[in-house]
């Protein structure tokens, strides 16, 4: 059995890759360990951060029904918003997988990720002019003979329409390379033994793309929890999910540990449902596929 090498050679090998992981640290885990600490410090209206080392705005959060209403808002909207862009990501992806190739599919899948060009914040606001009770789907269905507010503005519908019309475009892209890579030939198979097209779809299709289903679950649940710009625009000053909460306790109130504190509950929420989800996914499809 060949020796592992030793240890020096395997630094000598890992070069390369020094400069990536360095300025990873640096970066990404650095800030998040300083902001970690700062949790777990005190606020003082004078001072702004006392040094210690307390649960102190844990409690806090745990104890005060505001923010716990807050976070089960933000959970709720999430979850609802990733189901409603796995409804309608399904079809549009598994039409345009099997869809011809030529330019006709590209042009298709450009009209995807046009969206996907353009920030948030500039999408969010077209949704204001569409959804405000002035505005282009209020005129349209009064040429209809349908009056009167239509109350999206400033509501949890209204959140979640401009979350999903942010987050759909990734669900459809992640699902479609997942469908691209089932073989056609398995539906055949199954046509050819007599399965309808539902069976086949129910059986043999939608079992294969359950790791793909997880990935565009994941992305868009993660993106929803941690959304800043659609709240604020659409759901108003009134309307409180858990990133734009953390913001304004940094921001507005200088309470720079509470703040902290709430972004680690928001990403600890948001990692600990994440990782239950891709456990109870990989389940099934370990049981599928048995």
């Amino acid at each position: 059995m060949p020796s592992s090498p030793p240890p020096a050679a395997r630094l000598r090998g890992s070069g390369p890759v020094l400069p990536a992981v360095l300025f990873v640290l640096a970066g990404m885990i650095a800030p998040l360990a300083l902001m970690l600490r700062t949790s777990f410090d005190r606020f003082d209206p004078e001072t702004l951060i006392v040094s210690a080392l307390t649960l102190d705005n844990y409690l806090r959060f745990f104890e005060t029904p505001f923010f716990r209403e807050v976070l089960g808002r933000t959970i709720a909207i999430s979850a609802l918003s990733t189901a409603i862009c796995l409804i309608l990501g399904l079809p549009v992806a598994y039409y345009l997988a099997r869809f011809p190739t030529g330019a006709a599919k590209s042009r298709l899948l450009m009209l995807i990720l046009v969206p996907l060009l353009i920030g948030n914040a500039v999408r969010t606001s077209a949704w204001m002019l569409i959804l405000n009770d002035h505005g282009v789907l209020a005129a349209g269905l009064a040429r209809l003979g349908i009056s009167g507010p239509l109350g999206l503005m400033y509501s949890a519908s209204g959140v979640m329409i401009a979350l999903v019309s942010v987050l759909l475009p990734f669900m459809i892209i992640t699902l479609n390379s997942v469908f691209e890579g089932i073989e056609t030939t398995l539906e055949e198979a199954a046509g050819s033994l007599g399965a309808s097209h539902l069976t086949t779809m129910r059986r043999v299709v939608l079992p294969l793309t359950l790791p793909g289903v997880l990935a565009g679950c994941v992305l868009c649940f993660t993106l929803s929890m941690n959304a800043y710009a659609t709240p604020v625009l659409i759901g108003g000053p009134k309307f409180h999910m858990m990133a734009p909460t953390v913001y304004q306790q940094i921001t507005e109130a200088m309470n720079w540990p509470f703040g902290s504190a709430l972004a680690f509950v928001l990403m600890g929420m948001t990692l600990g449902l994440t990782v239950g989800l891709t456990l109870a996914v990989q389940r099934r499809y370990r049981r599928w596929m048995a």
